[in-house]
């Protein structure tokens, strides 16, 4: 990221922290006219970036980035991005301009739903009203891409707030969509006038936070981690964005092969053995055999940094090369970090061996569990975590001795 003036680094924080006050947008960019000339997203990210280190709570930055983004919008005019077709970013920014869209109707339909007097005049729209719900719920896999690659790629370029910040708000319209999908689901087995109250509640903060946040990514995130991340990052990042997959709105021309000429590096394969206590692998073994235990296994060094996960063919949860490299920190959302840093500063200190946790995440009751790493002296290697789907073990009774292969 450029450097910015100190002066204007002073300015702009001063500008950020009148916002607690109560001061009014309208007459901060009155105050500052001529000196909010020439403000960058880069400088705004710089800033943002500074007054968290120096103490300022990252859910404070997110209620005041509404409004600086509303005083710097002059200034910091929409970005437009030059994206080569299939780019990363640019399928991202196709999914934000059709999930605008949907809000847009969502709204309409909201209005709608509220003159009505009885549902039977508004059957047509509590279909329509269905379907944004399904959309809105299989729109999770925008928000995985961007948080196993986007940020993870945005980080090792320095910008570490935003991403931050995205996904707090990832996790608020997580949960409003989540009541917006279950208010569909039940709609008919309420009284009218309770689902449209109920309706008006649950969506109404959904069609102001998608633009609000959109925006943000558009014109803040976006642009200063494609200045930063070079091409070669990006055709990486496209392969993973093709693993996790894609949105039921997703359109096929948004996900065409990427327009760029890929260099394509083949890495030196090694029938070298590597020897152990018990025996003897070769890289192709060792990884192999990983990869085919069906449990997911990621692990981080002493540093805290993510240093390896395998391939397990049922991941539960999702990984990509993004990731590699990355502070662990910063692969949980902001409300579970300080459990991730109890587990391991237990874990290096000596005090604990092991965590574990169960959660049922649909039908599944998946269990996470955590393991202090250390050599044959004790000393901390780092952390091994291990989740397992144990729905199907739980089900085992009896015994099964006999091999019941159909030929």
């Amino acid at each position: 990221m450029s450097e910015i003036d100190e002066a204007k680094k002073k300015l702009l924080k001063e500008i950020i922290k009148q916002l607690p006050g109560g001061a009014h947008p309208e007459e901060i960019k009155e105050k500052f006219k001529s000196a909010l000339k020439g403000i960058t997203t880069e400088d705004i990210v710089k800033v943002e970036q500074e007054l968290v280190k120096e103490g300022m709570p990252r859910e404070e930055l997110q209620k005041l980035c509404n409004l600086h983004m509303e005083i710097f919008a002059e200034q910091v005019q929409e970005t437009e991005l030059y994206l080569p077709q299939g780019h990363p970013i640019s399928i991202q920014i196709e999914e934000h301009r059709i999930m605008l869209q949907r809000t847009e109707k969502l709204q309409q339909y909201i209005g709608m739903v509220e003159e009505a007097c009885d549902s039977v005049y508004v059957g047509d729209i509590l279909t329509e009203l269905q379907n944004m719900a399904k959309e809105f719920e299989d729109s999770e896999k925008h928000y995985v891409r961007e948080e196993n690659v986007i940020f993870p790629i945005a980080e090792k370029h320095g910008i570490t707030e935003p991403p931050a910040v995205m996904w707090m708000e990832h996790d608020q319209i997580r949960e409003i969509k989540r009541k917006f999908v279950s208010l569909m689901k039940k709609w008919n087995s309420v009284k009218f006038d309770e689902f449209k109250k109920e309706l008006a509640e649950v969506a109404k903060p959904l069609c102001t936070l998608l633009p609000s946040h959109f925006y943000k990514e558009n014109n803040i995130l976006f642009p200063v981690t494609v200045q930063s991340a070079s091409i070669e990052e990006w055709i990486e990042a496209r392969k993973e964005f093709d693993e996790i997959g894609y949105c039921c709105f997703t359109p096929p021309s948004a996900t065409v092969k990427m327009q760029v000429e890929e260099e394509r590096k083949t890495k030196p394969s090694s029938g070298e053995a590597l020897e152990f206590e018990n025996g003897s692998l070769s890289k192709e073994e060792i990884e192999g055999i990983l990869d085919r235990i069906p449990i997911d296994i990621s692990f981080v060094d002493k540093n805290d940094s993510v240093k390896y996960f395998n391939k397990a063919e049922k991941r539960i949860f999702v990984r990509t090369k993004s990731v590699i490299g990355r502070k662990v920190q910063m692969c949980h959302p902001q409300k579970s970090v300080h459990v991730v840093n109890k587990i391991v500063e237990s874990f290096k200190s000596g005090k604990k061996d092991s965590a574990e946790f169960w959660i049922t995440m649909g039908d599944q009751l998946v269990h996470i569990r955590y393991f202090a790493v250390r050599d044959k002296n004790g000393e901390y290697l780092g952390t091994m975590e291990v989740t397992q789907d144990l729905t199907d073990i739980k089900k085992i009774e009896g015994e099964k001795r006999l091999l019941d292969w159909k030929e």
